[in-house]
């Protein structure tokens, strides 16, 4: 019996040692995801879970009007609305030395943030993500006029999900996304190139943002990672991705 014990004993330290040694190697984080449009905090479980699991503090809030907030959808909800939702959240929580990472539309976003809170932010990473001009919205980029109070949800591709159920689980739970976040456009003054750490993260499984990788590569104020799938990253490849972001 004490044998049997002890053997237990000796498990449990070998692992505390191990889990010791990876927070050296990888001291712990504190995370603020900016999801990408028409989604919300659901497309990112699979990441948070990981990087919780290694030790890091992960905060991925659901902009205004998606997601389990979609029935805010049809108030005056803009790209404003979005920055102050991730503000808030650093502040109300009271976050310091954030890694903020940013997906797609969650660019246009984040860059807004940096804008309003740069001394919180410690690095920021554009996954697959969209880093607007100045005087830029998201429906220069779409370039067509949008109306009506919310974006309907694109369709989804045959190919774009490993499986037909994680398709049709997507189609589920996307939601319209509200118009103003895509018509207003974006004061930048180029406060996320202050930002100490820059990382761009590209998606290389389809033609998508290349063109915004391609200059980065050449500017050793940034690092360039790549990803071998389609856009939607998290859902994609999430185990790699948790471990590129503990990384970066």
């Amino acid at each position: 019996m004490r044998s049997w014990i002890d053997s237990i004993s000796y498990a449990c330290i070998k692992q505390s040692i191990a889990f010791c040694n990876h927070l050296e190697e990888n001291p712990m984080a504190t995370f603020v995801i900016v999801h990408g449009a028409w989604t919300g905090a659901w497309g990112w479980d699979r990441v948070a879970e990981q990087l919780r699991a290694s030790g890091h503090v992960v905060h991925v809030p659901t902009l205004s009007g998606l997601g389990e907030r979609s029935h805010l959808a049809l108030l005056p909800i803009t790209l404003s609305t979005h920055i102050e939702d991730i503000v808030n959240e650093m502040v109300w929580h009271d976050l310091n030395d954030v890694v903020l990472v940013a997906h797609s539309y969650g660019g246009f976003v984040a860059t807004g943030v940096v804008e309003r809170a740069a001394e919180r932010i410690a690095s920021i990473v554009y996954l697959d993500a969209f880093i607007p001009s100045n005087g830029q919205s998201f429906e220069d980029i779409m370039g067509n006029k949008l109306t009506g109070p919310v974006v309907p949800v694109p369709e989804i591709g045959d190919n774009e999900y490993a499986t037909g159920a994680e398709r049709d689980r997507v189609a589920a739970l996307a939601t319209p996304q509200p118009t103003g976040t895509f018509t207003e456009r974006l004061k930048v003054t180029g406060a996320y190139l202050k930002i100490a750490r820059k990382a761009y993260i590209l998606a290389t499984g389809w033609d998508g943002f290349g063109s915004i990788a391609a200059p980065l590569r050449k500017d050793p104020a940034w690092k360039v990672y790549e990803l071998p799938c389609g856009h939607d990253v998290p859902l994609l490849m999430p185990k790699e991705l948790a471990e590129l972001l503990e990384k970066v």
